[in-house]
């Protein structure tokens, strides 16, 4: 018999990108905590970024549920094993509700998502020089698929409590549950890729506190609860996401500090189910590499703190000595800027960086290449033998130019936009490097396969066995 999930859930959907989506999620589950509740929080599409904020304000991590990428039993999977134990899931959406992979259907969108959680919906509306049309807007997205369930409206950026009244008054169904006032000081910090990751330094517990107390000022939390309440029981698929760890078979380093943080959890968490015992390390910080069998090199912001990944070359050193060694590294986006001969930002900087690839990566003003892309893989690698497929999203502010025409891609990519076939990033020995950001739901052999290929290829099991 399949497992039964069985808990109070609530998909927060806007009308548009920029309506005040992760705002109201971040106020939400401050206030729901306040009164006592565990939240488990999520995060619809391939965004790196919001779920920062989720995980600041539920003191847990968020997890993304993208059902271009992941498929509905991965999604449902995902959801299960991290909601398990919670009190109910707030589930953050992606740009519209009904905005997703394409044009003409559900696929990737927040609606998607919706229905394969069975959640009731909150509809995000920017209601700022808006009154009785915040009717009209609710009904439309309501009636538009009447398989999603538009529950409410939340409608931000009011001018103040009359202005409230008078769209509870307009709006009837579905009903106004609550808004937000536009307040400038409480604002969150961006920057070229959208808000910044909120740490410490950027974003205080003061402003987190400040948004779960609007929330539980300005919306109807009883109301809401009830709603959320109303999600009926999930049958879990066959492809359920890891749950457990095996016993620990090799160890991967994470690079993980202010440079690199963009991790998928449920890479992560397939990793440790397949036998690894994950350690985090800063390619800023740490003088020294731990003691590992390979090294999976994420996301974030290399170009932020060039100078800083420069200036860190014991690191670098260490780095490329194990690449030499045939170590097996895997790096995505910033991870591949890092591994490059040279990061060059818009400020006219050059930096060093480790020399592993032999290229170098240059920031633009303009965005680069935005979208979802299936992979294969040309050549055996360590996620397996050619013709290894998956998925994927880039997003990126920089280009790649290659210093030497003797080295294989790591991938054939297919753009979901247009189609188009074109070769990605780096291999070099066991080293597969570049822009896009795999998520392993879409092949879940690939995370088994680089368990493997870091025992087999382990520059410190090499060592012992030498002795």
């Amino acid at each position: 018999m399949r497992p039964v999930i069985q808990i109070p859930r609530l998909v927060v959907a806007g009308t548009a990108s920029g309506v005040g989506k992760t705002t109201f999620t971040v106020g939400i589950v401050r206030a729901l905590r306040s009164r006592g509740l565990k939240v488990a929080v999520f995060k619809c599409g391939p965004d790196y970024l919001d779920p920062t904020y989720h995980a600041r304000a539920a003191g847990s991590p968020s997890h993304n549920l993208d059902g271009w990428m992941m498929g509905r039993d991965a999604v449902i999977g995902t959801f299960a094993r991290a909601s398990a134990g919670a009190d109910i899931a707030i589930i953050e959406g992606v740009m519209g509700l009904f905005d997703g992979a394409s044009a003409t259907d559900q696929s990737g969108s927040t609606a998607e998502i919706a229905k394969w959680l069975d959640s009731e919906v909150l509809l995000v509306a920017d209601a700022s020089g808006m009154a009785r049309s915040i009717a009209a807007v609710g009904r439309g997205f309501a009636d538009f698929d009447r398989e999603v369930r538009v529950a409410g409206l939340i409608c931000n950026r009011v001018g103040g409590k009359a202005h409230l009244r008078l769209l509870q008054e307009a709006a009837d169904r579905p009903p106004v549950m609550g808004g937000l006032p536009k307040d400038i000081s409480a604002t969150f910090p961006e920057r070229h890729l959208g808000l910044r990751t909120a740490d410490e330094r950027t974003v205080s517990e003061t402003l987190l506190s400040k948004w779960g107390d609007l929330v539980s000022e300005w919306c109807d939390l009883d109301k809401i609860f009830s709603v959320a309440a109303k999600a009926g029981p999930i049958l879990t698929g066959a492809a359920a996401a890891p749950s457990a760890q095996r016993e620990s078979k090799c160890v991967i380093g994470i690079a993980h500090d202010e440079a690199f943080h963009f991790y998928y959890e449920d890479n992560l968490a397939r990793l440790a189910n397949a036998g690894a015992r994950l350690v985090r390390f800063s390619p800023i910080h740490d003088a020294q590499l731990p003691t590992v069998d390979g090294l999976y090199l994420g996301g974030g912001y290399p170009e932020v703190h060039a100078a800083e990944l420069e200036q860190n070359a014991s690191m670098k050193q260490q780095i490329a000595a194990f690449a030499a060694a045939g170590g097996a590294i895997y790096a995505e986006c910033g991870g591949l800027m890092y591994l490059c001969s040279e990061l060059a930002t818009l400020d006219g900087g050059r930096y060093s960086m480790c020399g592993v690839v032999p290229a170098r990566t240059v920031m633009c003003e303009r965005l680069q290449a935005l979208g979802y892309v299936e992979a294969q893989t040309p050549r055996d690698c360590i996620f397996g033998p050619a013709g290894l497929e998956f998925r994927g999203h880039q997003f990126r502010y920089s280009r790649f130019e290659l210093l030497s025409n003797e080295i294989e891609p790591a991938f054939v990519i297919r753009r979901r936009r247009d189609s188009a076939l074109l070769e990605e990033g780096v291999r070099i020995n066991n080293v597969l490097a570049s822009y896009v950001h795999a998520h392993w739901a879409s092949n879940p052999a690939m995370a088994e396969a680089m368990v493997e290929a870091c025992i087999r290829t382990s520059p410190a099991v090499k060592r012992r066995l030498a002795r």
